[in-house]
């Protein structure tokens, strides 16, 4: 064999190349402090890292807030959900992964709060992401007691359709939306049960 011919390289195969680029616009949206110190210790995300967060909690004056996307798609547990089917209560999106340590740190805590405020108008909706097998996420939700729905976006494309309005650019992170559909508050930290309290409380006051 020559040695042109030996090191010929294969053209690429179709299809190929979308993941690729969708990879690496998720990376984009979730490279708000790179991945120091993020190893994980599972298979289950893929490439064995996560974004940590800034430790900081935005809140937004009613005046200036923005439309939450409307994201919508397959649940963990195989329903569908719309976030536009709570337009009228308020929401907290969590964005988390089961192969995460902080999220299994702060799921206590969304699953008490969430108990806790569910007949006052509140729902929570989970986005799970980057856990290629779906038995892992369903796993996670029955090890802390998660009992509200999340949306099963492994590839990040639900998370892509925030980058233009406060997008939750860590693992994990929780924005809390207003009852007309408009981001309140964005967490780019795990949270303790009072930091969530003191997030959500004041946005569940509105009229």
């Amino acid at each position: 064999m020559s040695q042109s011919r030996a090191f010929r390289r294969r053209p690429p195969r179709p299809g190929r190349r979308l993941p690729a680029v969708l990879a690496g616009a998720v990376a984009g949206v979730l490279a708000l402090s790179g991945c120091g110190g993020g190893e994980t210790t599972g298979a289950s995300s893929g490439n064995a890292q996560f974004v940590q967060g800034t430790g900081q909690i935005t809140r937004v004056p009613e005046k200036d807030r923005e439309p939450a996307p409307d994201i919508s798609g397959e649940t963990v547990d195989g329903g569908r959900l719309s976030l536009s089917d709570h337009r009228g209560e308020v929401v907290v999106l969590n964005v988390w992964g089961s192969w995460c340590a902080p999220c299994r740190a702060e799921a206590p805590n969304l699953a008490k709060v969430a108990e806790d405020t569910a007949d006052e108008g509140v729902r929570f909706v989970g986005i799970n992401t980057r856990d290629l097998d779906r038995a892992n996420a369903e796993a996670f939700d029955r090890t802390y007691g998660i009992e509200y729905p999340s949306l099963y976006d492994p590839s990040g494309r639900l998370i892509l359709r925030f980058e233009d309005n406060l997008p939750p650019q860590a693992i994990p992170s929780t924005l809390v939306i207003d009852r007309e559909g408009r981001i309140a508050v964005r967490a780019l930290k795990a949270l303790s049960e009072k930091d969530l309290r003191a997030a959500l409380e004041p946005v569940m006051a509105e009229k």
